[in-house]
């Protein structure tokens, strides 16, 4: 005859059973409605005072009278790209366009190669006056345009580089490399110092690791730099004005003011020539969109 051997039954668990999660209960970090319309109203309300200086312009653009811009309301009933003709067929444009085009993208270049050497060489090489430099940088953002112009233009008559286009490229590096310099060390302090090493183990240079290794890996820093010297150059007006003497050297700021005279002002013209400004830039803007927010973000906690 079998025993069964009965097992004894289990004791009851001490641990307090957790409480039911009551309805309607938020999780951590998730917004109460009414915050949520608060948060999307200020977006809706701050999107709309940036975005309606641009949209008033354009709309302005389509008024083919001059005088559209007091009657704004009239333009929905004469829409006209006569002011667009007008500006590309009746003005220097064109060549206001080419001249801006030749400053704006040597400034980028010329602009992103130094800061990119200044700042990698601050990052990573530690050499008498390193951390003066940085901040000698920092200083020189301190200035206004007025104070520094009539020095500037000193410098540049003494060279004989008036009325070209390397003394505005000269200039607006002067404006630019300070920023872009802070910028980029920031984001190569986030590359590992392991990839110079490795570098060096294969034989590269400093030169041909900073080029080889440590651009690439530095995109989202580069393109943001890039961005910001474009528009330095693209938009400048008071440099432009006092650098450039002769007509056929105008850049678009500069020609955008020739609309302006003592006794009229052709509002419908200005108009049409600000949106065919702003044009390239946004093109710029929307190739490196997606480098943007990295590269600004970038060695924000790391000195």
């Amino acid at each position: 005859m079998s025993t069964l051997t009965e097992r004894p039954a289990a004791a009851p668990s001490k641990r307090p059973a957790r409480p039911a999660d009551r309805a309607g209960a938020r999780r951590r970090g998730e917004r109460s409605r009414g915050a949520s319309i608060a948060v999307h109203a200020t977006l809706i309300v701050a999107s709309f005072i940036a975005f309606f200086p641009v949209g008033w312009i354009a709309w302005i653009s389509l008024g083919p009278d001059k005088t559209d811009f007091l009657h704004p309301d009239e333009i929905a009933g004469k829409i006209s790209f006569e002011n667009y003709s007008a500006v590309l067929a009746d003005t220097q444009f064109l060549t206001w366009f080419g001249n801006s085009m030749i400053v704006a993208l040597g400034t980028c270049v010329l602009g992103v190669f130094i800061a990119a050497s200044s700042g990698y060489a601050v990052s990573r090489m530690r050499f008498p006056g390193y951390r003066q430099l940085m901040w000698t940088f920092l200083v020189t953002q301190m200035f206004p345009v007025a104070i520094l112009m009539v020095p500037l233009y000193k410098i540049v008559a003494d060279l004989g580089l008036l009325d070209t286009y390397g003394a505005l490229i000269l200039v607006y590096c002067t404006t630019a490399v300070p920023y872009c310099a802070w910028l980029l060390k920031g984001y190569f302090d986030t590359i590992p110092h392991e990839i110079d090493e490795a570098g060096r183990v294969d034989g590269l240079t400093p030169f041909g690791t900073f080029y080889r290794l440590i651009l690439p890996l530095a995109r989202p820093g580069l393109a943001v730099a890039a961005f910001y010297t474009f528009l330095t150059a693209w938009g400048e007006v008071a440099y432009a004005s006092v650098f450039m003497l002769s007509e056929g050297k105008y850049t678009l700021s500069i020609g955008l003011t020739t609309f302006v005279s003592q006794y009229d002002t052709q509002w419908d013209l200005m108009a049409a020539t600000a949106v065919l400004i702003a044009l390239p830039a946004s093109l710029v803007f929307y190739l490196v969109q997606r480098h943007l927010v990295t590269g600004l973000t970038a060695g924000a906690a790391k000195s």
